[in-house]
């Protein structure tokens, strides 16, 4: 069984066009679901090796993953401010006294 679910465009570099397609594909006789970058170019179309493949019996345990994923993890953290820095007195010559002695 061979199924597209879905595509997510990624972007364009040098003219060559990205896509993240999720499918549910059969390989060595084992069906999973298929998370894989797919280009378009003057040279070549088609699926590249940068991807990963679930495994059917692992995609319950995937999905709860993903699905522990709140909105609030996915929005940028404000820089904490950073603490001031306090001033050091600097001594000229720490080896003198306040009354000019050595």
């Amino acid at each position: 069984m061979e199924k597209d679910i879905g595509k997510i465009p990624k972007g364009e570099y040098n003219g060559t066009i990205t896509e993240i397609v999720v499918g549910i594909k059969e390989y060595n006789g084992k069906t999973g679901i298929d998370i894989r970058e797919f280009t378009k170019s003057e040279t070549y179309t088609g699926p590249t090796k940068k991807g990963l493949r679930i495994p059917v019996e692992k995609f319950d345990e995937f999905k709860t993953i993903i699905n522990s994923i709140q909105p609030e993890d996915l929005r940028p953290k404000e820089q904490e401010a950073l603490p001031e820095k306090k001033e050091e007195k600097k001594e000229e010559n720490s080896s003198v006294a306040e009354d000019g002695t050595i």
